[in-house]
This record gives C-alpha cells, structure tokens and sequence, in this order.
C-alpha cells in the first residue's frame, strides 16, 4: 500500500535558504542511487515556519528501510545540532497514485 509521508523542519523568520536540505540531499546521492520505493519527492517552504518535504512511497516498510538506512545517517549532523530529529507525520495510505 503506497503512503504519503511529510517531514517538516522548523526555519528562522524569513530564512529561505536551502544549505541544510541540499547537504542532505547530496549525501543521499539519490539522483545516481535512486531508493527503492521512492514514488516521488518534493521539497520546499510552507510559508508557515517550515521547511516541507513531501513523498509518496510503494510502501511504508520502504520508506522505514530508505529512513534507518539511509536519510537518518545522512542527517544526524544536523539532528545533533537542532537537538531532535524532523516531525515525521504519515499522512495516509494512499488510495490511488498516478505518475505523468
């Protein structure tokens, strides 16, 4: 069952840089290394304090084995510095998905 996953990172007044994402993201490598049941990513500012990441995975044990290996090592520089790692809210199972 595919499911949309939304990670949100707390940002300082008016701070639109992307420093911290586009660090994680190279060492995610995910453009060269694609994860497995990664249906799509998206990333960007809420407009509301935040930093938002929204994905959609095939499945919620993909996303769970692409987080314990992967995004979570790539991030603890940053966990460690803001003192907890991002919200991580499942959003729902997905009914239907469909890719253009």
């Amino acid at each position: 069952m595919a499911i949309a996953v939304v990670h949100e990172f707390a940002i300082e007044p008016g701070d639109r840089t992307t420093e911290n994402y586009d660090g994680v993201r190279a060492r995610l490598n995910m453009d060269a290394d694609p994860p497995a049941g990664l249906v799509f990513h998206t990333a960007g500012f809420s407009g509301t304090g935040l930093f938002r990441i929204f994905e959609v995975w095939e499945s919620e044990a993909d996303w769970q084995r692409f987080n314990d290996e992967r995004f979570l090592p790539a991030a603890r520089p940053l966990i460690e510095r803001a003192g907890a790692p991002p919200s991580v809210q499942f959003t729902y199972e997905l009914h239907d998905v469909v890719k253009g």
